[in-house]
């Protein structure tokens, strides 16, 4: 463990207990795909082991475990959610996204022995969604892809093309590393999702939504199928102690306007922006509602739309 990453960990609040034997959270969505249909997506948030890259701004080590991901509870976690799919009256999602806060690849937060009845469990799907740092995409890609009924997607986080920004995220990742894993992705016909973040520390904000916009045409020119810019939230203490020393300043719902707006229309690239907790960014509380739900109708039609007006605010 590094310095700087015992000085992360060490500014974290206290962790909440986790189940590893549950999965903490479930989620239907639509989402569109890169010939513009709309699926169906269901997200399980699965429980289990830490990443070991201890980004500066991650705030999901909260949903993991103190140890290795116990063998088989990972399919139990999964088999507990589509249990509960027959009792809700509605259809099949088309996608399965198995979000782990961590790295599928990696066998500490994934044993590979379990990666069989994940991939029997995902095989009913027409796509099946996995993250991964680029660091752990490889041969053992290939070989869960070839056992999916359905396409594999692997979720990679670009974060920031900003090079000073990206050399000090602690994330061990440089465009060299990204690149690679995209096109070793696309080479095995597996596709690609990227995070990008906006309001990422030790980008000016002034400059942030140029440098965020610039991230996601970088993914868009590596293959990207999904690009979803995610605004970069605080509570792990690491983003306080920054703003206090001015290297990061929260992102506003104007900003998270301004990216979609600019790269809404990055065909055939799907450009969206990540809602969860958007009413929670700076912004006017007389047009909030409404402009999170203008964001909400874009992420899903992949149009344009005006900007809301507001005559408490004045945007527009």
């Amino acid at each position: 463990m590094t310095t700087a990453d015992r000085r992360i960990r060490g500014l974290r609040p206290p962790k909440p207990s986790v189940d590893a034997w549950a999965a903490h959270g479930t989620a239907v969505d639509e989402e569109r795909r890169p010939d513009g249909t709309v699926e169906r997506a269901l997200t399980i948030f699965l429980a289990g082991a830490e990443c070991p890259f201890t980004c500066a701004f991650c705030d999901l080590w909260r949903y993991t475990i103190d140890g290795p991901t116990p063998r088989g509870a990972l399919p139990r976690q999964v088999e507990a959610v589509l249990g509960t799919l027959g009792t809700l009256g509605t259809p099949r999602p088309d996608r399965l996204k198995l979000y782990n806060a961590s790295n599928f690849f990696d066998r500490r937060a994934v044993p590979p022995e379990d990666r069989p009845a994940l991939a029997a469990l995902g095989a009913p799907f027409r796509g099946v969604t996995v993250e991964s740092h680029a660091a752990t995409v490889g041969p053992a890609v290939v070989d869960f892809a070839r056992t999916l009924g359905g396409r594999l997607e692997v979720a990679m986080g670009l974060e920031t093309v900003h090079p000073a920004a990206m050399a000090r995220l602690n994330k061990r990742l440089d465009l060299g590393r990204f690149d690679r894993a995209a096109a070793f992705l696309a080479e095995h016909e597996v596709d690609l999702r990227v995070f990008v973040l906006l309001g990422a520390p030790h980008v000016p904000a002034a400059e942030s939504v140029a440098w965020t916009a610039r991230a996601v045409e970088h993914a868009a020119a590596r293959g990207a199928a999904v690009v979803c810019v995610i605004p970069v939230r605080g509570g792990n203490g690491e983003m306080e102690r920054l703003a206090s020393s001015g290297a990061f300043t929260p992102p506003t719902l104007a900003q998270l306007e301004d990216v979609l707006d600019r790269c809404v229309g990055l065909a055939p690239t799907v450009v969206t922006v990540d809602l969860w907790d958007a009413a929670a960014l700076a912004t006017c509380d007389a047009c909030r509602d409404a402009r999170v739900a203008r964001l909400r109708r874009m992420n899903v039609s992949g149009h344009a739309e005006p900007r809301v007006e507001c005559l408490t605010c004045g945007d527009a």
